[in-house]
């Protein structure tokens, strides 16, 4: 009980170093095996987590929560194949399982089978409603296969949910860009830009927008603000740049008149996300147009990282700062935020 009030309180480190004690006095306890694993899982570290997970089912090989949770692990870092015959496991035990259909949907959004991919995570959305992180993964398959109307809609209803989260504004102005209002697409980058002060691409995309309809010294301006981002993200952590996104920006720096090579000249790897996607913007008036690089950022495990703890626990996103949704009963995972992040078009 006390490692769950300190997981209510989003105090992961406290809730770890109890749950560690609790393992050391009943050390072949699944709940707790799994539980750990979870929390390990939910701040990254993937070795430890799959060492108290892989315990968990050397104890209790059908443990769907441990499965669901190993299978996530699998997805996270691309392995899909293995992770779908993980969940197979998981859907004998519990088929009615929302974040389960989330992570069957964006491991077939992984292979490529968008089809798949939407109609698993359409019965993840029939079996679960308020969840917007389901909504954030249907609004970015929809862009994915171009069908905008589509990813406005489920875009516009994560936001209902998730009101403060940045990305989502970004990607409601891809689709609103390609839906041709220049005018709330601007509106919707605005606010993205005002929620999210790390992401570069927010910036990078608005900046396009911006060139694209002729407004050289505003695109110039959110140009600058991105150099900032990518200059504080080299500086603290390491970050691997796609190669599209960095020929973007080069050639927006060489449009704007500012040089090709001031920010992107040693991406360094990082693990935790790979932005990527490119596409065509409609020409301004008097220039030829750039592509705009529409990143969709980190495809979020029923949109980011689906990280549900056991027994009405609550925790935060690795990825994205606002809290996790209330537990269930059933167990939530992670699935797979970073490799899931595909092409878009923008006209």
């Amino acid at each position: 009980m006390l490692g769950k009030i300190h997981l209510l309180e989003g105090d992961l480190d406290k809730a770890i170093e109890i749950y560690k004690k609790a393992v050391e006095f009943s050390p072949e306890n699944t709940e707790l095996l799994t539980t750990l694993g979870l929390l390990y899982l939910q701040l990254g570290i993937y070795q430890k987590a799959f060492e108290h997970l892989g315990n968990a089912l050397t104890y209790d090989p059908t443990n769907y929560k441990a499965i669901l949770a190993a299978g996530s692990m699998m997805q996270t870092h691309g392995d899909f194949d293995v992770a779908l015959t993980k969940y197979r496991v998981v859907a004998c035990a519990v088929p009615e399982s929302p974040p389960l259909w989330n992570n069957i949907g964006m491991c077939f959004f992984g292979k490529k089978k968008y089809v798949a991919a939407i109609s698993c995570l359409k019965r993840a959305n029939y079996l679960a409603p308020f969840d917007w992180k389901i909504l954030y993964n249907l609004g970015l398959v929809h862009l994915t296969m171009q069908q905008y109307a589509s990813a406005f809609h489920f875009l516009s209803a994560a936001i209902n949910f998730q009101p403060k989260m940045g990305e989502l504004y970004m990607l409601l102005a891809v689709a609103l860009t390609n839906l041709e209002d220049i005018e709330n697409a601007k509106r919707a980058y605005a606010e993205a830009v005002h929620l999210d002060k790390c992401n570069p691409l927010v910036n990078l995309n608005y900046a396009v927008l911006l060139y694209n309809q002729g407004e050289k010294k505003n695109a110039l301006a959110q140009y600058q603000e991105m150099e900032k981002k990518v200059n504080l993200l080299k500086d603290n952590s390491s970050v691997e740049f796609d190669s599209e996104m960095v020929e973007m920006a080069q050639k927006l720096g060489a449009a704007l008149q500012v040089g090709e090579a001031l920010v992107w000249t040693k991406p360094v790897k990082d693990p935790k996300s790979k932005h990527r996607t490119t596409s065509t913007s409609k020409p301004a008036s008097f220039q030829q147009p750039l592509g705009s690089n529409q990143a969709l950022g980190q495809a979020m495990s029923s949109a980011a990282a689906y990280r549900t703890l056991p027994s009405g626990a609550g925790g935060t996103s690795q990825f994205t700062k606002p809290p996790s949704l209330p537990l269930e009963p059933e167990p939530a995972m992670e699935s797979s935020p970073t490799e899931t992040s595909e092409q878009i078009r923008e006209k």
